[in-house]
């Protein structure tokens, strides 16, 4: 079975950004990110209503860490640490070596390729450091933009799942997208 650690959290690094841990003080991107319903229109989860909605949202980040159950990074651009976006591995499964990646951006920042850029620096750390066999992840069919974030970085759509769930009063589609390490160019 996989061993996992966070600690010491793992800032990383590209050509234009800086992945470090999501805190407190982000509160109010974090907020405008997980508030706005153009970043949140694909995400099956309710708007954040309050900076309280987002504290708490911060305070879930940092027990997924310190537990070792998941990783986000506030993705920031190396000349302003103000938070853009973030990206992580969540739902591991140490037991198969497998985990999920999610992301999202402020929309003033989409189409830029910050989030290719985060994600192929966020798979390197997934499948050199934390040792994953195979990293997934799930987008509604609609999200042509995460779609080719994800094709772009290697992954291989393997499924389109009708109507799997349900949420606000109705039922949505999902697509499963997975890379393997093997696949990866590392």
């Amino acid at each position: 079975m996989l061993t996992i650690s966070f600690t010491p959290f793992p800032n990383l690094e590209t050509e234009r950004l800086l992945l470090r841990r999501v805190v407190p003080a982000d509160v109010k991107e974090i907020f405008a990110l997980r508030s706005n319903p153009e970043t949140m229109k694909y995400i099956p989860r309710p708007l954040l209503k309050t900076d309280e909605d987002a504290l708490e949202h911060v305070a879930m980040i940092d027990s997924k860490i310190d537990t070792n159950e998941g990783i986000n990074w506030a993705i920031t651009l190396k000349d302003n640490p103000r938070l853009i976006g973030i990206i992580g591995h969540y739902r591991i499964k140490p037991e198969h070596f497998r985990a999920e990646i999610g992301y999202m951006l402020l929309p003033d920042y989409h189409g830029k390729g910050i989030i290719s850029e985060a994600a192929k620096e966020a798979l390197r750390y997934g499948f050199q450091v934390m040792k994953l066999h195979s990293i997934e992840a799930v987008i509604d069919p609609e999200n042509k933009a995460s779609a080719k974030v994800l094709e772009k970085n290697g992954f291989v759509k393997e499924a389109h799942f009708k109507e799997n769930e349900y949420y606000d009063g109705r039922f949505w589609d999902s697509v499963v997208y997975s890379l393997l390490n093997t696949q990866h160019s590392n």
